[in-house]
């Protein structure tokens, strides 16, 4: 696919032609038509990777050749939501299914096998049933379980199914685990039998997105980009894993690569979705390497596109994350004016740089314009790290007033919500751990011994992350457990290497006395 002349001021030498291979399944259909087969096959194979606009594309072709092809229809409805995210468009779903009929008994009279009536009862429970999106995700996953229990090896049906337990499950933690292992398990099932089965890769990468179970995910992680790396999302995807076991090089590479596929697939028009979700995690990775020049570059190639791409609502809310998460990684401190219009992210990386950098009064407007901030701005979905980010930001600014005791309530408090919070995925959310911060708070008022049991903590939600492993090293030699502390700045050192990084001398320093 040529590129579009806006993209190429926005890459340095990005290699052309991302390669056109999606993976292979056998998902056969009642459609009399070899052509809109063909394309059902290649929109399906698709769909398993979340390539939206490609498997769109191939679905509307399918039906241009069999225009009463129900499974067309059902797939092209499945592509407009992210099915693990909250839902943004239930209209255009109803819209394409009452293309091909407008009632289900109509469109149940198009679809000749029981497999095919099934499916699409599963997707007219998600997208006409009653309640709410989390209710209609339950009954669908209800749907597509009665469906693998009447088919139980018809690999499509059993990686819908895994696909619709995790939906209705929901994020990684407690609730939902049930739903997410099972889910894990078909997962691994398919993917012994189909070594290049996209689904089946990519579906036990999200079941199996947590700090406990990622390593049962590895080998899929490995596997999925070369599966599929026609698709963005499918070469993005491995990084889930990646970074829950603080694999930092290979975080960064993948996104690098998902970034890439992003690029060649863009059209005027597009949203800038997957090159945005690449550059985010990307970021992240080199910000743990120390990579602190690559992870700047980052920054940069997002705010091209923010002046130059269509679809600028995800980068306006990552744009300012991204450089809040800079400055917080980097140490490197950095104030901006204090406005009701900035961003939560600026305004919390902004009062946390000016406690750093004995700016108290910048400090205390900051915390107040974070304060009056509500999810309006951020979603439901961030409200909680909203509310972590104004205690913790809160919490800073009364220990550097000296109300020691208030501060480390607050502290205290945000912590307590993030672990109540499901596991992360991803970037840390909210930008700046809340136990990590706890435990250089502790570490600086003289309490290293409770600094060890948050800087503990933090790694077990967070595997091999450098602030926090620094922290708990530092704590460890306050305490006298040298042995502990030798084995933390080793592990510092492997992930740091030769960067210029001043953190770098003190690994180096006690590693040689010691």
């Amino acid at each position: 696919m040529k590129r579009p002349a806006i993209l190429l001021s926005l890459i340095l030498a990005l290699p052309m032609g991302a390669s056109t291979d999606i993976g292979t399944i056998s998902f056969p259909t009642s459609t009399p038509s070899k052509e809109a087969q063909a394309h059902f096959q290649r929109g399906a194979t698709i769909l398993h990777s979340f390539g939206w606009k490609q498997a769109i594309q191939a679905f509307q072709e399918a039906q241009a050749a069999d225009p009463d092809f129900a499974m067309a229809y059902w797939g092209e409805a499945l592509c407009y939501n992210h099915p693990l995210l909250p839902e943004r468009d239930r209209d255009t779903p109803q819209e394409v299914l009452q293309k091909l009929g407008p009632t289900l008994e109509a469109r149940l009279a198009k679809a000749p096998t029981m497999r095919e009536k099934g499916f699409l009862r599963a997707v007219d429970a998600l997208f006409f049933g009653e309640g709410d999106i989390k209710a209609r995700r339950v009954a669908y996953m209800e749907a597509m379980r009665d469906l693998h229990e009447a088919m139980p090896d018809d690999d499509e049906v059993a990686a819908f199914y895994a696909l619709s337990l995790i939906s209705a499950g929901g994020a990684a933690g407690k609730e939902g685990e049930p739903e997410r292992v099972l889910a894990g398990s078909i997962g691994l099932r398919l993917l012994a039998e189909n070594a290049n089965h996209p689904g089946a890769a990519h579906y036990t990468i999200h079941a199996f997105d947590d700090p406990t179970h990622a390593i049962l995910a590895l080998p899929a992680a490995r596997k999925f980009a070369g599966i599929a790396p026609g698709v963005s999302h499918a070469r993005h995807m491995p990084s889930h894993i990646f970074i829950q076991l603080g694999m930092w090089q290979q975080v960064s590479d993948s996104n690098q690569s998902a970034y890439e596929a992003a690029v060649d697939l863009y059209e005027p028009g597009d949203s800038a979705g997957d090159m945005v979700h690449a550059l985010d995690w990307g970021q992240y990775g080199d910000l743990q390497l120390g990579d602190y020049e690559r992870a700047r570059q980052w920054i940069e190639r997002m705010e091209a596109i923010a002046k130059k791409v269509d679809g600028p609502e995800r980068i306006a809310m990552t744009l300012p994350t991204v450089k809040a998460r800079y400055v917080l990684e980097t140490g490197q401190w950095r104030t901006t004016p204090v406005t009701d219009s900035a961003p939560a992210a600026e305004l919390f990386a902004s009062g946390i740089s000016a406690i750093q950098l004995g700016d108290l009064a910048l400090a205390r407007a900051a915390t107040r314009a974070l304060g009056a901030k509500d999810e309006s701005e951020t979603g439901s979905y961030f409200k909680k790290p909203l509310e972590i980010m104004k205690l913790q930001l809160a919490g800073a600014v009364a220990i550097a007033d000296g109300d020691t005791e208030a501060g480390f309530e607050k502290l205290t408090a945000a912590a307590a919500i993030a672990q109540a919070m499901p596991l992360p995925r991803g970037a840390p959310n909210p930008i700046k751990p809340a136990h990590e911060l706890l435990g250089e708070a502790l570490l600086q008022a003289g309490r290293p011994a409770d600094a060890v049991v948050a800087f503990e903590e933090s790694l077990t939600r967070m595997r091999n992350r450098p602030r926090s492993l620094l922290g708990l090293a530092r704590a460890n030699t306050a305490i006298g457990e040298h042995e502990a502390a030798q084995a933390l700045y080793a592990q510092l050192m492997s992930i740091w290497k030769d960067r210029d990084l001043p953190e770098l001398s003190e690994v180096r320093r006690f590693l040689a006395s010691n």
